[in-house]
């Protein structure tokens, strides 16, 4: 297999997951969405920060995928996983250009700095807590249920300094990777974060290469982290 092809498998199976993760985030809230071959889409309105739509191939049609979600009220949104379609003539803009990264399952992995501990989040109250960390005091709340507490393959999971969440990141397994997001540090201490929650992925989901994707310090975090970028993506948002 060429380096070409490698990279696009990494995309692809980036790209599932994501969907997958949120497809799980979705069905918290009582909203499903719908896996076809060409992408995940949900026709009723996502939770906060979540797309509307997830392409999964690179020649996944822009004039299919909206169809299938609803453009009729504000706050549409599509993750273009290949960073192909044109959506600019359907009244979207882009809202964010990123680049998935990939870290190999084998890579070792340093280890999250002594004084801060981390688990994986087990009730509602603590999950509160974290979605507290997480979102700050602008952010929104009630986008992380507890229904996600139930699913097999999340982990929810917080650095503690002292009974203090300072870090946290969400892992969710699927059948070929483990996807990493939601990387936070109440203090901007990305590196701490990201240090952090890799040595919890590799504790709580070993052996799978975990993927994900970052922008601007995020992404150079990843980074320096080991990750490598393997191929772009962008957000599109309604502006209608």
């Amino acid at each position: 297999m060429t380096s070409t092809a490698r990279a696009a498998d990494h995309v692809r199976a980036a790209a599932r997951e994501n969907a997958e993760w949120c497809d799980a985030v979705c069905r918290s809230h009582g909203v499903a969405g719908e896996f076809r071959t060409d992408a995940w889409t949900n026709p009723r309105r996502t939770p906060p920060l979540y797309p509307d739509g997830v392409t999964l191939t690179a020649a996944a049609s822009a004039r299919e995928v909206l169809a299938r979600i609803d453009t009729s009220s504000p706050g549409a949104s599509v993750k273009d996983s290949f960073a192909c379609l044109d959506l600019t003539s359907a009244g979207f803009e882009v809202l964010i250009e990123a680049q998935w990264v990939r870290r190999a399952g084998d890579r070792p992995v340093a280890g999250a700095p002594q004084a801060v501990r981390w688990d994986a989040v087990r009730t509602p109250e603590m999950l509160q807590a974290w979605e507290a960390a997480w979102a700050g005091d602008s952010g929104p709340r009630g986008v992380f249920r507890a229904g996600l507490l139930d699913e097999p393959t999340v982990h929810v999971l917080a650095g503690h300094l002292g009974t203090r969440i300072v870090s946290g990141a969400v892992a969710h397994r699927s059948a070929e990777v483990v996807g990493l997001s939601n990387v936070f540090d109440v203090d901007d201490d990305i590196d701490r974060a990201w240090a952090g929650a890799l040595a919890a992925v590799d504790r709580y989901v070993p052996g799978l290469p975990v993927v994900g994707y970052e922008h601007g310090p995020g992404l150079d975090a990843a980074l320096r982290h080991g990750c490598t970028p393997i191929g772009p993506l962008r957000i599109w948002t309604s502006t209608r």
